[in-house]
């Protein structure tokens, strides 16, 4: 015992120079530690997420412009922005402009989320059509994904990087996609277009994002758009319904600031003069994907509903509203009474909502939309022929071919958005081709956004969802709008084709002169 207890001893009595030793290496790890510390806290975090792509400060989503094929941490978009990448690979230095295809990308809304997947697929089919397909035309077209975030939040740092881009490499010519008609949209494509480039909306139709006649209209110089605005969507729902005022209604949502709705229920309250209601209000959450509690402001409004004569109601409002309408619908207390929903182009959306009650669409209750596009409105079918003018069999059966090109699977079509992504972008560089002077590889900056005004009559675009005929201040003149009917298999059937000014337009499509 005492030899075990004098050895313990021993080994915890440390020598001078056992001690040196050991406070030498605690110096060290301490001073070791230390400046690693100090280089953690002094050195500023890495938040890229690829070239030209990173995470603004307290944000996760990458936020910023690409075209090598990243696909912003989306794994639906991973195909289709690798097809982007590559092509944009083959391109050499000085051959090509670049267009920029502005989305939330990132948006975590499911609705949001197929329409941007549909879109960006769109796109790429045109740009292949452009750099493969087009008689060696030039400059070749470069594709690049612009993301603005979650409810667009960050639209201004990404409106600044694109703005960057006007010269060499990139030469940025023009900015597409623009697809939501809210108020951070509204602001991108002010600072866009005052920094003088060409602007091309795909689904934004609200009235007040667009140039029109009359002092102050031109706000957005350089700025055209595919699709009908609201108030010709409108116009195109009451020549196709010939709805009688007296037994029509009105439910609209009152939240500001939203110009979708802002417009659109301006233009129903318009084509419903003399109807017997006030309309029938709701107030959506400030981000109107968010399901809120508007449905059970819409389970009341069902019971107000059954107590007047209306057959029509039409909804102003966002798609998650009016999905939440719908259903309450389908449970009111009168459902011996059919009504039928007339809407705007949000309804395409309730095709892939998996909240939507189908059964509610069997209660004598019909929901037809004013679409942007469809795929069987430009083909041919037994009792339904194509109309003569205003599009073609032919641009769509193009469209068709091209598509295909975009995806190892089917590409979903029903809902439009891929037709109209591809048409904004044949419009976008139909205007950079015809800017550029024969002698020049790629037009200048301020040459495009003046090429609009003469994109009408022999010079108009063939769409694939129609002829696209702009008058001088950038908008489609009386564009088809193809009348959707949603089934209560999830179904979005075309039922016809829709005019706002009533009938087709003439085969030389020029608009008349408007004050």
């Amino acid at each position: 015992m005492p030899d075990r207890l004098t050895d313990r001893l021993r080994r915890r009595v440390r020598t001078p120079r056992q001690k040196l030793v050991t406070g030498l290496l605690g110096t060290v790890l301490v001073v070791g530690l230390g400046g690693y510390g100090i280089a953690r806290l002094t050195t500023p975090e890495d938040r890229s997420c690829a070239a030209g792509v990173e995470r603004p400060e307290g944000s996760s989503e990458c936020v910023g412009v690409n075209g090598d094929g990243h696909a912003f941490g989306i794994p639906e978009l991973a195909e289709v922005a690798g097809a982007i990448g590559s092509e944009n690979a083959t391109l050499k230095p000085g051959e090509y402009a670049t267009v920029a295809l502005l989305l939330p990308l990132t948006s975590p809304d499911g609705g949001m989320r197929t329409k941007v997947l549909h879109e960006v697929q769109g796109a790429y089919a045109y740009q292949y059509r452009a750099n493969h397909e087009s008689n060696s035309q030039t400059p070749k077209i470069r594709l690049v994904l612009a993301n603005t975030g979650r409810g667009n939040a960050h639209w201004k740092a990404t409106a600044q990087q694109l703005s960057s881009m006007t010269g060499a490499p990139d030469r940025l010519r023009v900015v597409s996609g623009v697809a939501t008609s809210s108020t951070e949209m509204r602001e991108a494509v002010t600072a866009l277009t005052g920094a003088g480039i060409a602007v091309v909306g795909t689904t934004i139709t609200a009235d007040d994002i667009a140039n029109g006649p009359g002092a102050g209209k031109n706000r957005y110089p350089g700025l055209a758009r595919v699709s009908p605005t609201n108030s010709d969507e409108a116009k195109a729902l009451a020549h196709f319904g010939r709805v009688d005022a007296a037994k029509a209604l009105l439910v609209q949502d009152t939240r500001s600031g939203d110009h979708y709705t802002d417009t659109l229920k301006s233009a129903f309250a318009a084509s419903l003069k003399g109807a017997p209601y006030e309309p029938q209000l709701f107030t959506s959450p400030p981000d109107p994907t968010d399901e809120g509690t508007t449905a059970n402001t819409f389970r009341q409004i069902t019971h107000l509903i059954c107590d007047t004569r209306a057959e029509t109601v039409f909804f102003a409002g966002r798609h998650t509203q009016l999905r939440q309408f719908i259903n309450a619908l389908g449970s009111r207390g009168c459902t011996d009474r059919a009504f039928t929903i007339l809407t705007g182009d949000e309804g395409s959306y309730l095709g892939a909502d998996k909240k939507l009650d189908r059964d509610a669409l069997r209660t004598k209750l019909t929901v037809r939309y004013a679409s942007l596009a469809h795929p069987d409105a430009w083909k041919p079918a037994p009792g339904r022929p194509v109309p003569a003018t205003g599009g073609s069999v032919v641009a769509y059966s193009t469209f068709e071919t091209d598509i295909a090109r975009a995806s190892k699977k089917p590409v979903a079509l029903a809902d439009g958005q891929a037709i109209v992504a591809y048409d904004a972008m044949a419009t976008a560089v139909h205007a950079i081709r015809q800017a550029t002077p024969r002698d020049a590889q790629y037009p200048e900056l301020s040459d495009v956004v003046t090429q609009w005004p003469q994109v009408k009559g022999s010079l108009r675009v063939q769409g694939a969802s129609g002829w696209i005929c702009l008058d001088n201040y950038g908008n489609p003149y009386n564009k088809a709008v193809p009348i959707v009917e949603l089934a209560p298999d999830g179904s979005q059937r075309f039922v016809q084709i829709a005019w706002p000014e009533k009938n087709p337009p003439s085969t030389s499509c020029l608009p008349p002169k408007r004050g």
